[in-house]
């Protein structure tokens, strides 16, 4: 069992910052690539950033350059810095990990941008 927990999310004026947590805990190892999505209202769920076990990372076009997503192994802990925020990124984020035999989700925390 792996479980997930998202903190950091709130309210936030455009072109502020915020930075998301993701404390995981179980059966998860630091060779586990970890990755944020998020879920805007009427709208699929869809991915937002990606780290592997050696510290490669990979960002959706739309957050390129505003968005960095971080581990710290020895907390383990992800971390997806937000900046230059706007209002299409309000949307609630989930941090996912991939353990075999199957994917672990977070509960979610909500990022509100108003412009």
């Amino acid at each position: 069992q792996v479980q997930l927990v998202e903190s950091g999310g709130g309210l936030v004026q455009a072109g502020g910052s915020l930075r998301l947590s993701c404390a995981a805990s179980g059966s998860i190892r630091s060779t586990n690539a970890m990755r944020w999505y998020r879920q805007a209202p009427g709208k699929q769920r869809e991915l937002v950033a990606v780290i592997t076990s050696g510290g490669s990372t990979n960002y959706a076009d739309s957050v390129k350059g505003r968005f960095t997503i971080y581990r710290d192994d020895a907390k383990n802990t992800v971390y997806l810095q937000m900046n230059s925020l706007k209002p299409e990124d309000t949307a609630v984020y989930y941090c996912n990990a991939f353990v075999v035999p199957r994917d672990y989700w977070g509960q979610g925390t909500q990022v509100t941008v108003s412009s």
